[in-house]
């Protein structure tokens, strides 16, 4: 047995002065150095969706109230557009176009800098989408989105008009092409800076896959990622993906999980890089939103 006193002092040596212990003071590979989150607002129903100009200026909805928000480099908060046509997942095009899944009729929009609406996907060969949720444009401009089926409580229908849950890939104005229909319900969805890659989240099935883009917008070489689902993701300018859920948990691009960020909500949306610098992470969960500064820094 230990002596009581050789156990006090080996605690002693665990705990620094403000009494946490060296487990808990441990470095991030991601967080910067004494980062902690910080509250924007909770006045939100449910917040997703948040995309990046190339000014760091972030834009996210709050889709039961269907509003888009903007909040800005300095650390404002206004509506953008209200209503919103129920927009969800959000991303920014090559443009400045803020392209929009916008469930409201099952849709795909781009709104321009002026808020003119274009719609760039009304249906699937005739048949309503089951309701975009996430969107991603890649660095040469292909533009991707998920089509889960979530029971809305606006739409008259109750029940999909399309077999399966799929991933497209948009053609052409109101020409999508399916590039994915083996996942459960596929949600969250990002690519690499170089266009190459593209990470899909089948949040049902619980994993997250990597695909090859083909320059004619198809995809291949389907590989698992993580054992994790994700609703909303995003990467870093190291190759780190961003999965969220419970939190935010973080894997470097080998797949291995490096970091987890416990967020006090009861679901965490989405997140984003925002800010002048890229550098802050932004994330939407439930009916709020947090910011977290980082070492790393965001690719779009």
């Amino acid at each position: 047995m230990i002596p009581l006193y050789k156990l006090l002092l080996i605690f002693s040596l665990m705990v620094n002065s403000d009494g946490k212990t060296n487990q808990q003071q441990k470095t991030s590979p991601v967080i910067a150095d004494g980062a902690k989150l910080q509250l924007v607002s909770d006045q939100f129903k449910f917040t997703e969706g948040p995309a990046t100009d190339k000014e760091g200026n972030v834009f996210f909805t709050d889709q039961p109230n269907n509003t888009i928000w903007k909040y800005d480099t300095q650390g404002k908060l206004s509506v953008f557009m209200k209503p919103s046509g129920r927009s969800n997942g959000m991303c920014f095009d090559n443009k400045g176009n803020l392209i929009s899944c916008a469930d409201e009729h099952d849709q795909l929009w781009s709104i321009d800098p002026g808020k003119k609406i274009t719609i760039l996907v009304k249906d699937y060969k005739g048949k309503r989408l089951n309701g975009p949720n996430d969107v991603f444009v890649t660095s040469d401009g292909k533009i991707y989105f998920t089509d889960p089926y979530y029971q809305r409580d606006y739409w008259k229908r109750k029940s999909p008009d399309l077999d399966g849950q799929k991933v497209y890939y948009l053609r052409g104005n109101n020409d999508p092409v399916v590039v994915v229909d083996n996942m459960k319900k596929p949600n969250g969805i990002v690519a690499t800076p170089d266009g190459k890659y593209l990470y899909v989240a089948d949040i049902e099935g619980n994993k997250t896959f990597r695909f090859t883009i083909q320059p004619d917008g198809s995809l291949t070489d389907q590989t698992l990622f993580a054992d994790m689902g994700s609703d909303g993701m995003t990467m870093d300018n190291e190759g780190n993906v961003y999965l969220t859920g419970k939190g935010v948990t973080v894997f470097n691009k080998d797949g291995k999980k490096i970091e987890h960020i416990d967020v006090p909500a009861d679901w965490t949306g989405n997140i984003t890089f925002g800010g002048k610098d890229k550098n802050i992470l932004f994330i939407t969960a439930s009916q709020f939103v947090y910011t977290l500064k980082m070492k790393v820094k965001g690719n779009k």
